[in-house]
């Protein structure tokens, strides 16, 4: 017994024995071993490190003050204490948490103790934790155990056994015989790529009498193109991955998909694990020469996006400040459950309740996401293109700070020919516009619109809050190559404009212009002429003139702060252009965000001259005008580095446009065009400290860190420049990834193991905490871990170890003498029986159909029709899309999925809820999916192709029901099904046979 337990019993007879000591020596002691029990067992979560649950036992007045469900003590009543109640476990939970009971003579000690007024002699220290959780141990390689003396010795196939069979010889349990050489195919085969055998594959292994028979197959299916399929599927269940926003405003992300096709190109090409994880943190920052790791960071964008906040309402409100805390907090609990299996969002308004988590790590976590946003990025498939856009736009980067300090490269001979040659080409063309004359003009929101004399609108009266000014103008017949927009000051607009904002501003989102019969404005019945090269005289930052043909409405041209003054941009036609006397030329200027930013006074011109136009002097900088106007001999250093840096530049924009067109990917980024107010950071956002969680009580601000309960890493990061996004999320990985990280190397060992099993060797995969499950097996576990570790982080060697296994094979046969022993078969003394999930009912019978398509990758399939609704949430019908189109063939794990608008069928079947992370699906047995696999109409459609089929390959009746079994279920009929269910099929007809035994439990089920 401990010197603790001698301790107490010591204190315990002392209050017992009939003595002549005085009475306050007999308390003093009982003080002293109730201090000594609560330092050792209680102040480390209550006092220490954390006050859970807001108790802190440190003080007597801590103590009687209780925590946030009241008194924990009755001073001078034990029997009516909470606190007494809990150690001696009467009453829910039983403290310490999850941990040993305490000792019978140490709850006697703390009921004396209450009982005599729970006094305290001093402060009570924090103490030393009893024992560390087990999540939090280092990780080091357990022995594998010894099984030469069990009777089962020669069931062992990889050393997964020798640990499964030691737990359970210590139970007094035996392993379950191997399962028959049908059910482990399909068993193995719906595991590693989701799909069932074909009678071939199934008629191949069954005759292959190799020892190594299976291990092939094994080696054979890792090396699929299904596998990646599969298993991109698990991964997106847990990281919330869906195809919409969520919230009030579930908008499409028509650009999610490259990211599912990342998954499952990596999982194909077996990743090493501490690369896949380093790539969906900071694979933009880490990796930026590899274009996958771009798409990578779309695992930080799976979770809901609240459009509303942080896109429609203003910049400067509190709204908008805490969907920003919101969101990331969505990409906190992504990483940190996904990864390292730890409920860190559990320590936003408080210390962590269970585990060693402070609420400042919480922030510190916070802050290594300020800096991104949830957006549309845009990035280059070809890795040629993106290193050409990359060098190029460093160039483009560093040229203003060249020409600020006329750096001696822009006065190099050959870059000053340069220059000579563009402005010899400046002075001999000269284009000339021809000013239009409107035909008709209007508003669309109200505002007065009056032609001057020069052939200018100027806008008047009401200004509304947006508007879409429509000019409309006849031509001569004759080739037109352009076209120029001039925004015009005037004394009548506010600081003269040209725009009618208060501050003279205006905000063009977009110019479209088409050639339409007159009389009409429509463009349903116009020629769009699409517009390219466009170049203004100034671009306000973030608001430049490429904005006002994008194609984003959230986007636009702004001019501000050169205001009170006139401002000229040009638009070359992609195609030259003939307006006939029956037709006119509209342009339309589209002032959506922006609230009154419009257009005071403006003016239209066209020109004939050869495409491409050459840069014209009227949207030259004043700046460059300046140095062209001073003589060549006289230019200063700066004024020719000025013009070289300039055409320089033109040079740069020339080549970026002739580029292919970039793709786009839904991630986190700070590179992206700006959505009206929702808009990059230009340095990562501040992040404070929110007591109680509440926007409105900010404490010090939080610095980018991780968590201080992973021994032997840094919690606090180091970064040079803390300004530079990048590095803060760089660190993070670093931290995750880090061999010395028990967290995550336990964590995705757990995972893949759940998958295969049904039930993870710690059932709580998003939890290794103290609210979470205890691990079945933790020697496994570890050795498991740094068995990956070992092999350099590569999955598939993980899933082979696994299914290899004797346990894996095993029968999923019930014993009663073991279920009473193991009745949840936490020990694996049978395989368990798992039913088949939603994707993988829907794969397999589109394999018996013969109707799976192949086909890989690209955009996802919408198997619904879309109706446009009044809402951005699109009006989604399931019921009636084509059940036989192409989109319905393809594989589930390629489905468009919406977040608030689910398929009926597959939720039917417990797919996963895009709107939470799923790291176990939930199984039910319902009616209502029986139901669903009789009367859904993809599965009548199907089972009438599987008919079809039969009856294609059997003349005979019986022959197709033989054939139904072998392709449906695996395995030959007996004589008596085949009578009973041609008899079936005779009455009712051969496809609700079909039907009848895709709703078996043989079907839906893998034993």
């Amino acid at each position: 017994m401990g010197s603790l337990s001698w301790l107490a019993l010591f204190a315990l007879f002392a209050l017992c024995a009939v003595s002549d000591e005085p009475t306050q020596k007999t308390a003093a002691s009982t003080q002293q071993a109730a201090a000594t029990i609560l330092e050792r067992h209680c102040v480390e979560c209550h006092g220490g490190r954390l006050t859970r649950s807001g108790l802190d036992l440190k003080t007597r007045e801590g103590l009687i003050k209780g925590g946030d469900s009241g008194p924990v003590v009755a001073s001078g009543d034990a029997g009516n204490s909470r606190l007494y109640d809990l150690v001696s476990h009467a009453a829910e939970p039983g403290m310490p948490y999850q941990r040993k009971k305490l000792a019978d003579e140490e709850i006697a000690v703390l009921k004396a103790w209450i009982d005599g007024g729970a006094a305290y002699a001093s402060p009570l220290s924090k103490g030393e934790p009893t024992e560390e959780w087990w999540s939090l141990k280092p990780l080091v390689k357990p022995a594998i155990p010894e099984v030469k003396s069990s009777p089962d010795a020669g069931w062992v196939q990889t050393p997964v056994d020798q640990f499964i069979l030691a737990k359970l010889s210590e139970q007094g349990l035996r392993p379950s015989p191997p399962a028959d050489r049908r059910t482990l195919l399909r068993r193995v085969m719906f595991d590693l790529v989701g799909l069932p055998p074909s009678p071939e594959e199934t008629a191949a292994f069954l005759a292959d009498a190799a020892p190594d028979a299976y291990e092939r197959l094994v080696d054979r299916l890792l090396a699929s193109p299904q596998f990646g399929e599969r298993w991109a599927r698990h991964w997106m269940d847990v990281v919330h991955y869906a195809e919409t926003h969520g919230n009030d405003q579930d908008r499409p992300r028509p650009n999610s998909w490259p990211y599912r096709d990342y998954l499952i190109q990596s999982f194909n090409a077996d990743k090493p694990y501490a690369r896949f994880v380093e790539e969906q943190l900071a694979g933009d920052v880490l990796y930026p020469n590899d274009v996958q790791a771009i798409v990578a960071m779309g695992f930080l964008a799976t979770g809901p996006w609240d459009e509303s906040s942080l896109r429609d309402i203003r910049e400067d409100t509190i709204d908008r400040e805490i969907a920003r805390y919101l969101d990331r907090d969505d990409m906190v609990t992504t990483a940190m459950s996904t990864l390292v299996s730890t409920t860190v969002h559990c320590a936003r308004c408080h210390a962590h309740k269970f585990d060693p988590i402070a609420q400042d790590e919480y922030y510190g976590l916070q802050a290594v996401f300020a800096g991104v946003d949830k957006a549309e990025r845009a990035y280059d498939s070809d890795p040629n293109i993106a290193r050409q856009r990359r060098a190029l736009l460093a160039r483009q980067a560093e040229l203003p700070a060249l020409v600020a300090k006329a750096d001696r490269s822009l006065l190099s001979a050959p870059i000053q020919a340069e220059t000579a040659a563009w402005e010899r080409q400046l002075s001999e063309t000269t284009t000339r516009w021809q000013t239009l004359d409107p035909d008709a003009f209007a508003s669309a929101d109200g505002a007065t619109l009056v032609k001057q004399s020069d052939h200018s609108i100027l806008s008047g009266g009401t200004r509304p809050e947006k508007d879409t000014y429509t000019i409309s103008a006849s031509m001569s017949a004759v080739p037109v190559t352009g076209l120029r927009l001039e925004v015009l000051a005037d004394d009548g607009l506010p600081m003269k404009g040209p725009g009618r904002q208060d501050n003279g501003n205006l905000h063009l989102n977009e110019i479209k212009a088409f050639v339409a019969p007159k009389g009409s404005a429509a463009e349903t019945a116009s020629r769009p002429i699409k517009l390219v090269h466009p170049k203004a005289d100034f671009n306000q930052a973030g608001w430049s003139i490429e904005m006002a043909i994008d194609g984003n409405p959230g986007t636009a041209w702004g001019i501000y702060p050169e205001v009170g003054k006139s401002h000229v941009a040009v638009f070359e036609f992609a195609e030259p252009l003939v307006v006939s006397a029956e037709e006119h030329l509209t342009v339309r200027l589209e002032q959506i965000h922006g609230r009154g930013h419009l257009i005071g006074r403006v003016r239209l011109s066209v020109t004939s001259a050869p495409a491409p136009l050459p840069v014209q002097a009227d949207v030259l900088p004043a700046q460059i005008l300046a140095s062209l106007g001073t003589p060549a001999t006289a230019r200063t250093d700066q004024q020719r580095a000025t013009l070289a840096g300039f055409v320089q530049l033109e040079r740069v924009v020339h080549d970026l446009a002739a580029l292919p067109p970039q793709q786009k990917v839904y991630v986190a980024t700070n590179d992206y065009q700006p959505d009206g107010s929702f808009r990059p950071a230009a340095m990562p956002r501040p992040v404070h400290l929110l007591r109680r969680g509440d926007i409105n009580k900010p404490e010090g601000a939080a610095q980018p860190g991780a968590l201080a309960c992973v021994h032997g890493l840094q919690s606090r990061f180091a970064l040079a420049d803390p300004n530079r996004e990048g590095s803060r999320r760089v660190a993070l990985a670093r931290w995750v990834t880090d061999s010395k990280n028990v967290l995550t190397w336990r964590s995705i060992v757990n995972r893949v193991w759940h998958y295969h099993f049904g039930r993870g060797i710690v059932d709580t995969p998003n939890d290794f905490g103290r609210m979470g499950a205890m691990p079945s097996h933790p020697q496994l576990l570890d050795w498991l871990a740094v068995t990956l570790q070992e092999n350099g982080g590569s999955l598939k060697s993980l899933h082979r170890l696994i299914v290899t296994s004797a346990a894996y094979r095993q029968a999923s046969r019930s014993v009663s003498h073991d279920a009473e022993i193991d009745g949840d078969n936490r020990l694996l003394w049978r395989m368990n029986r798992l039913r088949l999930d939603a994707e993988e009912i829907r794969d397999a019978v589109l394999c018996v159909s013969a109707r799976l398509d192949p086909l890989m990758g690209g955009p996802s399939v919408k198997q619904f029709v879309q109706s446009p609704g009044i809402h951005v949430t699109p009006v989604v019908d399931y019921l009636n899309f084509d059940v036989d189109s192409r989109e319905n063939y393809r594989r589930s794990v390629y489905r468009f999925i919406f977040r608030t608008l689910p398929d009926p069928f597959m939720e039917t079947l417990d797919c996963a809820d895009a709107s939470q992370l799923t790291p176990v699906r939930s199984t039910s047995v319902t009616a209502l999916q029986a139901l669903t696999m009789l009367n859904n109409r993809f599965i009548v459609r199907q089972s009438e192709h599987i008919a079809a089929r039969l009856e294609k390959s059997s003349g005979d009746r019986d022959g197709q029901i033989a054939l139904a079994y072998e392709w449906i279920l695996g395995r030959p009929a007996t004589p008596r099904e085949i009578d009973l269910v041609s008899g079936y099929a005779q009455e009712h007809g051969l496809p609700n046979a079909v039907r009848m035994l895709l709703n078996s439990n043989e079907f839906m089920f893998v034993n």
